[in-house]
């Protein structure tokens, strides 16, 4: 299957991945054709592309790193979790119990891969941004976790942390958190008391270890001092704290928002890349480097030479030099052949991806 924008559908393209609607619910099963009266309630769910198969994909198999089922469930118990009753802390505890046990089985679900990547584009509802950025968030703090060689013990801590870590956004008002525009100061600063409202409610209501909530309160730290709450630097923050910004950061920029485009994956790589001793701790973003595909698999890429094809393998070696399947040249379609731009000789690199491409062929 391949990525496909909103803009480049077409009637009849086959679903490669099963959509979900506000609720959790399914809305389009994999398999199902795509038909015109369906581009608008797509689109207005936030989806701004989605994956296909087709004749020229079938032979590209796109995983994510956790099953859809487990990411789904997770996403819904988060939802539980933010909008509970602060005060009725039996149904707290009862949703916190059902968190654990979907955070040991992300843990399980990653660990069963060692060598695994964050190869895909995700597709996000866009009115449950917060959920689905929770989970993601967790679940690249995780795959850092486990290439850093963190404990058992330790890794479940991450996951609850990074999974809760905007949890202190419970209190902060919906018209900020929704706002489609730039915050005034006085909004902005309401917003930067999550991390600290977050901290308190978790330390307050859940039975968790000192990391996880400590973490909640760090994740906006910056590397070099400059963040927030409490301005710290360097290996005074956290370890934890440290993982989930380079992942909270990484997610925000590939989603979008009512206020700004996403970015694709290798912007977002380059700007946590060029951060690194900065905002961010070098020694967490070189694992992170290794973990995420700047150009997922499934992604039409166009190359220097003019050369179009679709990636079909990434190497945690190598990133920037994945493995693509040629489907045009200059002068249109081609019969389709594999290149390796790891090990070729090619003098060329990826200058486009599949937003400004068409995808007729």
């Amino acid at each position: 299957m391949r990525y496909v924008a909103i803009e480049h559908l077409r009637e009849g393209m086959i679903l490669g991945k099963t959509l979900y609607g506000e609720m959790g619910e399914v809305l389009l099963r994999e398999g199902s054709e795509i038909l015109k009266s369906y581009e608008n309630k797509i689109s207005s769910l936030g989806y701004f592309g989605l994956y296909i198969q087709d004749a020229l994909s079938e032979d590209i198999d796109v995983k994510g790193a956790i099953s859809e089922d487990l990411k789904m469930r997770t996403i819904q118990a988060v939802k539980t979790m933010m909008n509970i009753n602060r005060e009725n802390d039996k149904e707290i505890m009862k949703s916190f119990d059902e968190l654990e046990n979907l955070i040991e089985n992300i843990i399980k679900d990653i660990s069963a891969n060692k060598d695994l990547i964050i190869n895909m584009i995700d597709l996000k509802v866009a009115n449950n941004y917060t959920f689905y950025h929770s989970v993601n968030v967790s679940v690249i703090s995780l795959v850092i976790g486990l290439a850093m060689n963190l404990s058992p013990k330790d890794m479940y801590n991450l996951g609850i942390a990074s999974l809760l870590h905007d949890i202190g956004k419970i209190f902060t008002p919906n018209d900020i958190l929704d706002k489609p525009g730039p915050l005034t100061f006085e909004e902005y600063n309401i917003i930067r008391k999550h991390p600290e409202d977050g901290y308190n409610y978790v330390k307050e209501k859940l039975f968790t270890h000192t990391k996880t909530y400590l973490a909640i309160l760090e994740h906006h730290e910056r590397f070099d001092g400059t963040g927030y709450p409490r301005q710290i630097a360097g290996k005074n923050i956290g370890l934890f704290a440290r993982i989930i910004s380079v992942a909270d950061v990484y997610d925000a920029l590939t989603s979008d928002r009512p206020y700004k485009k996403r970015a694709i994956p290798s912007e977002a790589m380059e700007y946590i890349m060029g951060g690194g001793g900065t905002f961010f701790d070098i020694d967490v973003v070189k694992e992170f480097s290794k973990i995420v595909a700047p150009y997922p698999v499934g992604t039409c890429v166009k190359l220097s030479n003019n050369l179009v094809g679709i990636v079909v393998e990434n190497f945690s070696d190598c990133c920037m030099r994945p493995k693509i399947k040629i489907i045009k040249d200059e002068h249109g379609p081609i019969k389709p052949y594999i290149i390796n731009l790891k090990i070729s000789n090619y003098n060329v690199i990826i200058v486009d991806t599949a937003d400004a491409l068409s995808s007729d062929e």
